[in-house]
C-alpha cells in the first residue's frame, strides 16, 4: 500500500519536504555549481536522473534485498546511475562536464538521493516511487536554477550564458545582458554569495509558509463562527 497519495508526494518534493530548502540535503554541490544557469541546469538534470532510476531500482528489488545489505545495494546502486551519467555527459556535454568538474560524480554522496531510497522507495510500489523521486529532483533542480539565476544576474549581469554547453548549438543565442557595461560582482559569483542567496530563499520560504498558514487558520476561525450563527425572526410578545 503506497504511503502516500500522488498529490501529497508531488507537495513534498515542490515545497513541503523540498531537498534544499527544507530537508537541507546536498548543499556542497548546490552552493559551488550555482555560479550561473547552465551549470545548474546540468546538475539538476543530472540529479534528477539519479532520483528517479534508484527509485526505480530500490522499489523493484524491496521485497528480495535483505535488511543487513539493504543500504550497501542502495549505494551501488546509485554508484552505477552516477557512473552512466557521467560517461554520457562526457560523450554528449563534454565542456559542460569539465565546468561541473567533481561535483558528477559526487552525486554519488549526495544524500537526499539515498535518504529518498531508504524512506521512501523501499516501502512503497514502483509508479509512487519513480513519483517521488521525479518530484524531488525537479524540487531540487528549481532551486538550483534560480540561485543561479540570482547568481549569474547579481555577479555578471547576464543570464543563460553558454547554454550551448548543455543543449547545443540552438542554444548559442540565447544569452541576455540584462546590465550593458557592467563590471560584475566578484561577491556575488563566490562562495559567500551562494550562502547568502540559499539563506535568503529559506527565509522566503519560511515567510510564505507563515502566511499560508496565518491566512488557513484565519478562514478556518471564520467558518467556524458563520457555523455557530443562529438567525432569528418573527416577534417575541
Amino acid at each position: 500500500m503506497p504511503t502516500k497519495s500522488f498529490k501529497e508526494i508531488i507537495a513534498d518534493g515542490l515545497w513541503t519536504n523540498n531537498p534544499a530548502l527544507v530537508q537541507l540535503l546536498g548543499l556542497c554541490p548546490l552552493l559551488a555549481v550555482t555560479g550561473s544557469v547552465v551549470n545548474a541546469l546540468g546538475l539538476g538534470l543530472a540529479t534528477t536522473l539519479v532520483l528517479v532510476g534508484t527509485n526505480l531500482s530500490v522499489s523493484m528489488i524491496r521485497n528480495f534485498v535483505p535488511d543487513t545489505v539493504r543500504l550497501p545495494a542502495f549505494v551501488m546502486i546509485i554508484a552505477s546511475l552516477v557512473t552512466c551519467i557521467e560517461l554520457l555527459s562526457q560523450a554528449y556535454t563534454y565542456d559542460l562536464y569539465l565546468s561541473l568538474g567533481i561535483f558528477i560524480p559526487l552525486i554519488v554522496t549526495n544524500c537526499a538521493i539515498l535518504g529518498r531510497a531508504e524512506a521512501f522507495a523501499r516501502k512503497n510500489p514502483i509508479l509512487e516511487s519513480i513519483t517521488d523521486g521525479l518530484m524531488m529532483g525537479v524540487g531540487f533542480t528549481l532551486v538550483l536554477l534560480v540561485l543561479g539565476a540570482l547568481r549569474e544576474i547579481i555577479g555578471q549581469g547576464t543570464i543563460f550564458s553558454d547554454m550551448d554547453l548543455l543543449l547545443g548549438p540552438v542554444a548559442a543565442d540565447w544569452k541576455i545582458t540584462l546590465i550593458g557595461d557592467y563590471r560584475g560582482f566578484l561577491f556575488a559569483v563566490l562562495p559567500p554569495g551562494a550562502f547568502i542567496g540559499m539563506g535568503l530563499l529559506i527565509a522566503l520560504k519560511s515567510i510564505i509558509d507563515t502566511r499560508v498558514k496565518a491566512y488557513q487558520a484565519a478562514n478556518k476561525d471564520d467558518s467556524a463562527t458563520a457555523g455557530r450563527r443562529v438567525r432569528v425572526t418573527g416577534e417575541i410578545k
